[in-house]
């Protein structure tokens, strides 16, 4: 592999992770919209959506996730918790629902979507490293 494959590569994984996490913000939006037998509209979907994808780029930003995107503790973290306070704040400034289930579910949901990725890439990432004989 010669080093101008390498860094292009490297430089498309912080692409990847950020268009991955706002992918799964998307479909938790979805999700809670399905289950709340909203119409499924495409204007609907993006006014469900919207407070926790800008949080979750203001949570990309001040993580500095582009440095290690697939980073379980460094990045996960402060991406998810950012996520869902930044996007929790947002809904609520702009007359969203703010039910403490909702709270709970949104916190769950969002940890399994945000770091689940993180962490199976981890381990898989352990996996493939070789072992010292």
């Amino acid at each position: 592999m010669s080093g101008e494959t390498r860094s292009r590569s490297a430089t498309l994984t912080p692409a990847l992770a950020l268009l991955c996490d706002a992918a799964l913000v998307v479909l938790f939006a979805a999700l809670g919209r399905g289950s709340h037998a909203r119409e499924a509209t495409l204007l609907g979907l993006v006014d469900t959506a919207w407070p926790f994808l800008a949080a979750l780029l203001v949570s990309w930003v001040a993580a500095r996730a582009w440095r290690r995107p697939a980073a379980l503790i460094r990045t996960g973290l402060p991406v998810w918790l950012g996520t869902v306070v930044l996007g929790l704040g947002l809904r609520w400034m702009t007359g969203g629902g703010m039910a403490p289930a909702f709270i709970v579910v949104t916190l769950l949901t969002l940890g399994l979507f945000l770091l689940g990725w993180r962490g199976i890439a981890a381990l898989v990432g352990r996996l493939r490293r070789p072992r010292a004989a």
